[in-house]
């Protein structure tokens, strides 16, 4: 159970309640540049790739991009220390202030480079990682510690939201760009674009933060003592292994079904982003409606029977375009979304506002440890077994995680 904070979770000298828009919209903006880095990286990237014609067991590799998100908790109580200085403000926009211009200057590199040669391109974008994932832990802590428990859907729509938004940038409108422009000024945009949605956060961070409570230091071994945070990493990984499997193939499928990229990339921009926001608001009143437990499982479930039948489209073409378009936007943004609104949501109330960036990023590091092994099992078995048996694995995954959902999530609100 989350402690409601007077003045915020960690605050031990009075600092003015901010407007749950005003943090909304300071910590939406950082979510957003995030996945469009995340976007860019995981969509755009692998589509780009295969249409120069790298095998699906390279595009697989970039999987390996998930690490620092899945690492990110070996320095997570490092960066909350120095984040939560006890007695003193607390330095969320300085790490996000040197996190954000180390991923900047990444994201140039990168354009420079070129998409090959690609292990030049892998090192360049595995500093960029290191850097937002970084970032992310300051963010995540202050909008714990900054947004009393009743406010913090207002967060978990920020976090959702943004990272369609976000993708719709770094994987649709990137691709497009890249079609359209070319690699080096594609990057150049995204680039500019993560550099002025730091700015909010940053002007608001000036304006003060609050005071960090004395206590003990923040700790790993302090938030795998609890109970609730050893039960939502066990969530995680289940959850994630359902929802994710498939997505990171998606781009390169339909490349192989003849697509170009700027045609991927409205599909992923445009799409991706109307039913991505339509889902977190889905999610929103579902979660209220129905508890986090049932939305989880109805995930799953949807998700399972979307996969099989592309799958399906896979061995026999026997789908029109059109109905293969929406398979792809409902599993790739709507059901996803969804899901990730009661997840995050329960991960919030779960976390210790004294310490949460730790917290919460325990939770986001089973996320993307799991995201990372199964991107990279989906390029080997796709590329060994053929798109149709590697869709009806992943939705046999998605259909075996309703009983385990069940089994996870039987204590949770």
């Amino acid at each position: 159970m989350r402690a409601e904070p007077e003045t915020g979770g960690g605050a031990a000298a009075p600092f003015p309640a901010p407007s749950p828009w005003g943090v909304t919209l300071a910590i939406g903006g950082l979510y957003v540049a995030q996945s469009v880095i995340g976007g860019l990286t995981w969509s755009g990237l692998p589509a780009v790739l295969r249409a120069q014609g790298l095998p699906l067991e390279h595009v697989g590799l970039l999987s390996l991009l998930v690490a620092p998100w899945a690492l990110k908790v070996l320095w997570a109580p490092a960066v909350e220390r120095f984040r939560l200085p006890a007695g003193r403000p607390a330095r969320s926009g300085a790490v996000v202030l040197i996190g954000g211009g180390a991923a900047v200057a990444g994201l140039a590199a990168v354009g420079l480079i070129g998409p090959t040669p690609l292990l030049a391109t892998l090192a360049a974008l595995m500093a960029v990682a290191f850097a937002t994932a970084t970032v992310d832990i300051a963010v995540d802590g202050y909008a714990v510690q900054t947004l009393r428990e009743r406010e913090l859907g207002w967060g978990n729509a920020a976090q959702v939201g943004g990272a369609y938004l976000g993708h719709a940038l770094g994987a649709g409108a990137f691709l497009a760009a890249v079609g359209w422009f070319g690699w080096g000024p594609a990057v150049g945009l995204a680039a500019g674009a993560v550099a002025l949605l730091a700015v909010p956060f940053l002007m608001r961070a000036r304006r003060g933060e609050p005071v960090g409570a004395p206590g003990p230091r923040p700790s790993l071994r302090a938030a795998l003592a609890r109970p609730e945070i050893r039960r939502g990493l066990v969530l995680a990984a289940i959850h994630v292994a359902a929802q994710k499997t498939a997505m990171g193939l998606l781009g390169p499928f339909f490349i192989d079904q003849g697509w170009s990229l700027a045609q991927v990339g409205l599909l992923n921009g445009a799409g991706s982003l109307a039913l991505g926001i339509v889902g977190a608001g889905l999610g929103g009143g579902l979660v209220r409606r129905l508890g986090m437990r049932r939305v989880l499982i109805g995930a799953a479930g949807v998700q399972a029977c979307v996969l099989a039948l592309i799958g399906l489209h896979a061995a026999t073409g026997a789908l029109p375009t059109a109905a293969l378009i929406a398979l792809a936007l409902t599993g790739g943004s709507l059901v996803m979304a969804v899901g990730f609104v009661a997840l995050y949501a329960q991960f919030m109330r779960w976390s210790d506002p004294r310490q949460a960036g730790v917290d919460f990023t325990l939770f986001q590091s089973a996320d993307a440890a799991v995201s990372m092994l199964t991107g990279l099992a989906a390029g080997a078995l796709a590329g060994a077994l053929g798109y149709a048996v590697f869709f009806s694995i992943a939705a046999g995954l998605a259909l075996a995680a309703v009983p385990a959902l069940l089994w996870a999530t039987r204590a949770a609100r």
